[in-house]
C-alpha cells in the first residue's frame, strides 16, 4: 500500500493512493497515521477493510495539498555521514559506528510545502534522503530481526543550515529543526512495495541542475544495522521516523559552498518512492 495525508496543515486526513494511481479517502476508517495506528496492527486492519470499502471511498484531487505521509511521531532520529562519497566531501572519516542526532518534530511539514529559509539563516542546505517508519515497538533487537520493525519507506529532504549545526556550538540538531526542514511524502510505501531498500537511485535537483545522484548502496550502515544500533540506545516506538542519510553533493560539499536563496526550486525523488518539490522562502 502506498499511505499519504491531504488537507490543510494540522488538519490533514488519511488517504490511499491505488495500484492505479488514483487517490482515495480513507477518512471513513477512521484513524489517522500515527503511534496508535501502527502500534494496533493499522496496515493490516487498513489493508482488510479497502477490500469491502475501497469503492465508496472518495477520490482525492490532484490539486489538492499533501501532508506529511505520516502524522507526528515521537520522534524523528537521523543518521548522519552514512554514504561514503558523503564523508569524503565534508572531510569526515568513515565513522566506526552511526552518528546520531534528532530532528525536531516539529520541522514536519508536506512534500511540496515551501521550505523556510530560517532568520539570520545564510546557510541553508538540501538533503535527500532515505526514510523508514518503525512499525512496532523495538528495544534491544539483534540485526537478523530487525527488518521486522519496519512498516514502510518514505522521501525525506533533510534539511539543515549548516552554520547553526556546526559553527553555534556543535549541536547538530539545532541545525536541523527549523520549521520546514523535514519534507516527508507523498506517501510511505509499505515494506512489501520496495523489493531492497539497499538498491534504490535517489536524486536532487536545485533549479533544474541535479546536485545529488547516487544510490542506496553506498550506504555504510545499512537499515538492519541502523535499527539495531539505535536499539540499543533508545526504544523506538511505531510510526516513528528514522531517516537513512545523505548521498555527495549537499551545498556544504560543493567547492565553493553554495546555499538556498529565496526563489530556488529544489526538486528530489527515490525510486519507487515518489518525488518532491518545494520552493525556498525566507522567513517572515
Amino acid at each position: 500500500m502506498k499511505l499519504f495525508r491531504f488537507g490543510n496543515y494540522q488538519q490533514e486526513k488519511p488517504g490511499i493512493m491505488l495500484s492505479n494511481g488514483h487517490k482515495i479517502d480513507v477518512s471513513a476508517f477512521r484513524e489517522d497515521y500515527n503511534e496508535a495506528f501502527f502500534t494496533n496492527n493499522g496496515l493490516n486492519r487498513l489493508s482488510e477493510w479497502l477490500k469491502t470499502h475501497a469503492g465508496n471511498c472518495p477520490e482525492v484531487s490532484g490539486s489538492i495539498r499533501l501532508g506529511s505521509c505520516v502524522a507526528r511521531p515521537s520522534k524523528i532520529v537521523c543518521i548522519g555521514l552514512n554514504y561514503a562519497k558523503h564523508a569524503a566531501e565534508s572531510g569526515a572519516p568513515i565513522p566506526k559506528e552511526p552518528v546520531v542526532f534528532f530532528k525536531s518534530t516539529t520541522a514536519l511539514c508536506g512534500p511540496f510545502d515551501n521550505v523556510i529559509i530560517p532568520k539570520n539563516s545564510v546557510k541553508t542546505d538540501w538533503e535527500v534522503e532515505l526514510a523508514f517508519v518503525i512499525g512496532k515497538k523495538t528495544s534491544y533487537v539483534n540485526e537478523a530481526e530487525a527488518m521486522d520493525s519496519v512498516a514502510g519507506y518514505i522521501l525525506h529532504n533533510d534539511y539543515s543550515e549548516r552554520e547553526f549545526q556546526l559553527e553555534r556550538g556543535g549541536q547538530w540538531v539545532k541545525g536541523k529543526s527549523n520549521d520546514t526542514f523535514a519534507p516527508m511524502g507523498p506517501f510511505m510505501a509499505t515494506k512489501d512495495e520496495i523489493s531492497d531498500p539497499h538498491k534504490l537511485r535517489l536524486w536532487l535537483k536545485v533549479n533544474g541542475v541535479i546536485l545529488q545522484d547516487s544510490n542506496t548502496d553506498d550506504m555504510i550502515f545499512k537499515i538492519p544495522t541502523i535499527i539495531s544500533y539505535l536499539s540499543h540506545f533508545m526504544t523506538l516506538l511505531p510510526g516513528d521516523v528514522v531517516s537513512t542519510g545523505t548521498p555527495a553533493g549537499v551545498g556544504l560539499g560543493l567547492k565553493p559552498p553554495r546555499y538556498l536563496k529565496s526563489g530556488d526550486i529544489i526538486e528530489l525523488g527515490i525510486d519507487g518512492l515518489g518525488t518532491q518539490q518545494q520552493v525556498a522562502v525566507s522567513w517572515g
